[in-house]
């Protein structure tokens, strides 16, 4: 698995995530303004807390960890019986949602609540909400292998009719589950592909949905809690936006349902665009059902989740991304930050001797759940050329992370494995963007402060592009051809 690849799709989950939390203090408002501001938190969720969204979502998550597949009884019994244990203690859950799983509570299986949601359906009429659509992320990651697209359909649709008999919610689920399967392979954002695995007669709604989706802003789809206007109301949103974060922000300004829409714009955008191009702000606030060791679940159980799900529920050699612990090298570095003294910079081994002042984490490599029990915010950075789809956007999040945690009065470490590369310059980007120092002087210096640096190109690139507009600085440059012959070009040792 690419580490591209490990990113979007984590990038599908916490993308769903932040899209479910940042439009829940808004569901069933009206409109907002373009330029509306937009923050965590408000009627019952506290900030950064998800709703039923993720945590039907995150119930299927755990199974796909587990190596599940979503065509087998004794997996869908275990999905129902999850689904019955968080609506006993969830804050909200939907109205056709709470009435199967009642109906089913008593016996939770996938038979009596397929049953539940048919009898619904033939009782009302009416089953074609946008609540199975929502939770289609998790599905997708266990389905990633080539010629799985067959199988995925399957899933999808028995998945949505669990909760949502008409045929519609199972047309849309099979849709966007294949678009974010796309997404997470690709990289590319391709929807309308997908509507081939209908059935030829049920094709055309889609692509007249489709067609709207194009025409109009995503506030004028005014029923989207239906699911086909919810899926209109999302790629309207998407096929607008110039980013993952503008497409979201588009979702929730919409109005109505606005954690669910976003939401469901979240897990494709995230899973097309990865999770580095998902905002700290958004992730680090991250919470909900369920709970473990006494703690709500976080940004980090998603992660684990998404990678153990490509990976067929297996972590790789070293126990990533489930062991509590990763070994550190033999470079055990913590220094202060030449510019900041409230800044630690350190490798993994430093970590286990922090001073007591310190308060939260910034960290740039893989770690164990148990390596820090301080607040930790977690980026996606690979020392390697290449490997990273969004550089520019994390390492200036990574800094600007840096920057709000000391303006919460925090006194933070920054680490990478060894402390060579991705932690000298985020270092510096924090010093260039916050501190006023010139990112060539700040490179320097605290690669002076560091027993031993060494920044690839693509990082010192950033760098440089800092002080000069994008125009190399010789200086820098020579720095970075110095280090690079002194550890005889060997890159990816951070």
């Amino acid at each position: 698995m690419s580490a591209r690849l490990a990113d979007r799709a984590v990038g599908s989950l916490i993308g769903l995530a932040c899209g479910d939390a940042l439009g829940a203090g808004y569901g069933f408002g009206p409109p907002l303004p373009a330029d509306a501001p937009l923050v965590m938190g408000g009627r019952q969720w506290e900030p950064g807390e998800w709703t039923d969204d993720t945590a039907m979502a995150f119930a299927i998550a755990e199974l796909a960890a587990a190596g599940a597949r979503f065509d087998e009884q004794e997996v869908l019994d275990r999905l129902v019986i999850r689904w019955v244990e968080w609506m006993r203690v969830a804050k909200d859950v939907g109205i056709q949602i709470s009435s199967v799983l009642r109906a089913a509570a008593d016996e939770p299986t996938e038979a009596r609540a397929r049953a539940a949601s048919e009898a619904l359906h033939r009782r009302t009429g009416r089953s074609a909400g946008n609540g199975s659509l929502m939770r289609t992320a998790p599905l997708a990651l266990a389905y990633l292998a080539d010629g799985d697209e067959e199988a995925l359909a399957g899933a999808a649709r028995r998945v949505s009719e669990l909760t949502h008999w008409d045929d519609r919610a199972g047309d849309a689920c099979v849709i966007w589950s294949l678009a974010l399967r796309e997404a997470v392979r690709s990289g590319t954002i391709d929807v309308r592909t997908q509507i081939r695995w209908l059935p030829t007669e049920r094709q055309q709604l889609w692509h007249e949905a489709l067609d709207r989706a194009e025409e109009v802003e995503p506030h004028e789809v005014a029923n989207n809690g239906w699911v086909v206007d919810a899926m209109i109301s999302a790629w309207s949103a998407i096929s607008r936006s110039d980013g993952p974060v503008d497409a979201i922000e588009r979702a929730v300004r919409s109005g109505h349902d606005t954690d669910t829409v976003a939401a469901i714009v979240g897990g494709l955008v995230g899973a097309a665009h990865g999770v580095s191009a998902l905002p700290a702000r958004w992730r680090r606030q991250l919470h909900g059902w369920p709970s473990r060791d006494g703690a709500a679940s976080s940004s980090r159980d998603l992660l684990e989740m998404a990678v153990l799900a490509t990976r067929g529920g297996r972590p790789d050699a070293d126990g990533w991304p489930s062991a509590p612990r990763f070994a550190p090298s033999s470079v055990d570095t913590l220094v202060r930050h030449p510019h900041d003294s409230g800044v630690w910079l350190a490798s993994l081994a430093g970590l286990d001797r922090l001073p007591a002042q310190v308060d939260a984490v910034v960290s740039l490599c893989r770690t164990g759940r148990a390596q820090t029990a301080l607040e930790t915010v977690e980026f996606w950075l690979v020392d390697r050329p290449g490997a990273n789809a969004n550089l520019a956007v994390t390492l200036d999040d990574a800094a600007n992370t840096v920057a709000a945690l000391r303006a919460e009065g925090k006194r933070v470490v920054i680490h990478c494995f060894e402390g060579a590369s991705r932690t000298p310059t985020v270092a510096a980007v924090y010093a260039a963007r916050h501190l006023g120092v010139p990112a060539a002087q700040a490179l320097d210096e605290v690669s002076a402060a560091l027993p031993r640096t060494w920044v690839n190109r693509e990082f010192a690139a950033h760098l440089r592009g800092l002080d000069t507009g994008g125009k190399p600085s010789d200086k820098t440059a020579a720095t970075a051809r110095g280090w690079h012959a002194r550890t005889g070009g060997v890159e990816g040792v951070s």
